[in-house]
């Protein structure tokens, strides 16, 4: 099995070890990248990365299972949970069916960064090996809908 990850939202791509906190660093919750929003952008559209069905939705952040069983994360920016959804809207349902491009979130980075947090978002298929992503670039811009990275179960 292996399943192509597109880029939720436009931005630079950053390694998740250069995302600010440990978890996601060290790639705990599984492997991919971050997109980092550019700076003075407006609300950001965040789409669905892969076609699934939304299994979990808050508003920083979701997950959509793929019809393989893979689970893949978009978490909007880094302790953003602090913000009780302030900034944040949803456009789908939990156990709603997506396709690769479907508005799931918007959010405005600018207001996450004014509150003196990372924008920064990292894209994760949950539970899988450390460095099991094979993303095409690891740095430079990167275009919401692009190919992120692609991911093959072992």
């Amino acid at each position: 099995m292996s399943i192509a990850v597109h880029a939720p939202l436009s931005g630079t791509l950053a390694a998740l070890g250069k995302v600010p906190d440990p978890v996601f660093a060290a790639q705990m919750l599984g492997s991919g990248i971050a997109v980092e929003p550019p700076v003075g952008a407006g609300p950001v559209v965040v789409t669905a990365p892969v076609a699934g069905t939304v299994a979990a939705l808050h508003p920083h952040a979701f997950v959509i299972r793929t019809g393989s069983g893979a689970a893949v994360l978009v978490h909007l920016g880094i302790d953003t949970v602090r913000l009780n959804g302030e900034g944040f809207g949803a456009h789908v349902t939990e156990g709603e069916r997506v396709e690769p491009g479907r508005t799931v979130l918007t959010f405005d980075p600018g207001a996450v960064r004014a509150r003196g947090l990372s924008a920064i978002c990292p894209v994760v298929v949950l539970d899988s090996p450390p460095g099991s992503a094979q993303a095409p670039a690891v740095t430079g811009p990167v275009t919401a809908g692009a190919l992120l990275f692609s991911w093959a179960a072992s």
